[in-house]
């Protein structure tokens, strides 16, 4: 078994799919529209075939996004190496994103950093 996707709800559709396609090299569909409904929606995938798919209707719910908090907090990407965490987290920071902790090792042996993203959206970036 294998989960096929994760799908976030995002206020700026267009803002997030740049992200992730600038930051995460994630490959665009040319997404979805429901007309009757206004929904829209692009699937994202990464080169390792995991997909997000980022959506968008009227009339949505926008509340504070604590980073302490019950349900999904995080999402996380391995990139291959201690150069490349620093390179992205770097990246990230000159692109005016807030590193929220790291480049570090954690207490339970993780190298990484984490990114407050698009809309609140907690990035952890590791090995």
């Amino acid at each position: 078994m294998k989960i096929e996707h994760i799908a976030m709800y995002v206020d700026d559709l267009e803002g997030v799919r740049a992200f992730f396609t600038e930051y995460f090299h994630a490959k665009s569909n040319n997404g979805y529209h429901n007309r009757k409904t206004d929904f829209k929606s692009f699937f994202l995938t990464f080169d390792d075939g995991t997909r997000l798919e980022l959506m968008n209707r009227p009339q949505m719910s926008d509340d504070e996004k604590p980073l302490a908090r019950t349900g999904f907090i995080h999402m996380a990407f391995s990139v291959g190496s201690e150069e490349k965490v620093n390179e992205l987290t770097r990246r990230l920071k000159d692109g005016g994103y807030q590193v929220l902790s790291g480049p570090r090792t954690t207490g339970d042996g993780y190298y990484e950093s984490c990114v407050l993203g698009p809309e609140g959206n907690q990035i952890e970036i590791t090995v």
